[in-house]
């Protein structure tokens, strides 16, 4: 194939003439985009001077172009120098290719979208190597993906829905590079479903301690994105949430995670006995009332307190917030005794973030739990399964409260 240095006017089909094999054909499209770009350099210089190169409106205008400085760049095309326009003012900036942006956006949303997927740096470039034949550091990994933080900070500020029916709340955990050591984060998933029975994320927080004032943070920045009412808040043991939605959301009735509660009971009993208490406390937790409940309870102490204190003394204190769920009839106690709703995002979370054994920085993770997430609730456009029965009672248990945010058409 000929070395064209400028395509002028030739058609498509005369160009394809000159091609003899693919990469004849990827030359030629490299070199065109390369031509094109500089036609487009040579198109903003002129807007920005205010005249067309060689025009004679140019003289003694206080300002005119200056030759042209390289400036090598990354591309699905592989790499290409291009000569960027100056202006004797310094005061030019090219907007297809910005200031410092070594990549080109097509490379950047396919470095981002592999980084989405839970690739590490080395399988993105070797990806990039062996696609394009081109050299992507860590470095440029971590630059491009940095594009993706001021969406981050915009995605956790937008404005949420004024109700929302249930809420889970549960934490993933991942090890972090922190003072030269690895230490174990959280990132604490808030899930929303609204009255139309579509899940959510309403936000993720990292790194913080559990505590009342904490989780009141968490509630406050709902509130002041425009949430004004939860009407069942369901958690694991997290510590300090209660307190902190009562006093944000004060009429929300929270459910304990029962399923956590046994989890949490079962490692301080012996392996012997795990089969005849698991038994022993599924009568609890099956049963049709609460009156039913608390006398399988009793009986539960009955045989168990002596040897386990511990595990009875737990479920006394939680009680109220284990039980809650009694109050609503079977198709929402399904819904609210487990988060497994949340937790099964934490398991699509997993998928994406176990090649990492730990992450460099906070950044680092939040970029690809943010990435994932939005990968992940893309796919979230049905209600969940039985809502409709659901939003039925629902409207009857809460009236106003449910009510309130719908649509004219549903009231």
């Amino acid at each position: 194939m000929q070395n064209y240095r400028n395509y002028g006017n030739m058609t498509i089909h005369e160009l394809a003439s000159q091609c003899e094999s693919v990469d004849d054909v990827q030359t030629m499209i490299r070199d065109l985009f390369k031509e094109t770009l500089q036609v487009i350099f040579e198109a903003e210089m002129d807007h920005h001077l205010g005249y067309e190169k060689h025009a004679f409106v140019g003289n003694n205008s206080g300002n005119s172009r200056n030759g042209y400085s390289k400036k090598s760049i990354k591309s699905k095309y592989g790499n290409m120098t291009l000569d960027i326009p100056r202006d004797r003012n310094g005061a030019f900036k090219p907007q297809i290719i910005k200031k410092h942006e070594t990549a080109l956006n097509g490379l950047d949303h396919q470095i981002i979208g592999l980084y989405a997927k839970g690739m590490s740096t080395r399988d993105i470039e070797d990806h990039m190597r062996d696609l394009y034949g081109i050299s992507v550091s860590p470095a440029m990994v971590s630059k491009v993906t940095d594009k993706v933080l001021p969406l981050i900070y915009d995605w956790h500020s937008r404005p949420l829905e004024k109700v929302y029916t249930i809420v889970y709340l549960d934490a993933i955990h991942f090890k972090v590079k922190q003072d030269h050591r690895i230490v174990n984060k959280a990132a604490y998933t808030v899930l929303g479903i609204n009255t139309e029975g579509m899940k959510d994320i309403l936000g993720l927080w990292i790194g913080e301690n559990e505590s009342a004032s904490f989780w009141l943070s968490v509630c406050n920045d709902l509130k002041s994105r425009g949430v004004e009412d939860i009407l069942i808040a369901c958690k694991d043991g997290l510590s300090g949430f209660s307190e902190a939605i009562n006093a944000a959301f004060p009429k929300t009735r929270i459910q304990l995670c029962v399923i956590h509660q046994l989890r949490n009971s079962i490692k301080y009993i012996s392996t012997k006995n795990r089969q005849p208490f698991l038994n022993n406390i599924k009568k609890v937790y099956k049963a049709f009332t609460i009156e039913q409940a608390e006398l399988a309870f009793e009986e539960v102490k009955k045989n168990w307190a002596d040897k386990y204190p511990r595990v009875i003394a737990s479920w006394e204190t939680n009680w109220l917030e284990l039980t809650a769920y009694f109050e609503y009839p079977t198709e929402i106690r399904k819904i609210i005794y487990t988060t497994n709703t949340v937790e099964g995002f934490h398991r699509q979370l997993r998928k994406v973030t176990k090649s990492k054994n730990a992450y460099p920085t906070d950044d680092a993770l939040r970029k690809i739990i943010y990435l994932a997430t939005m990968d992940i609730t893309k796919k979230w456009t049905l209600a969940i399964p039985g809502w409709f029965e659901c939003r039925a009672q629902l409207r009857i248990i809460f009236g106003d409260r449910f009510t309130s945010s719908l649509p004219d058409k549903d009231l």
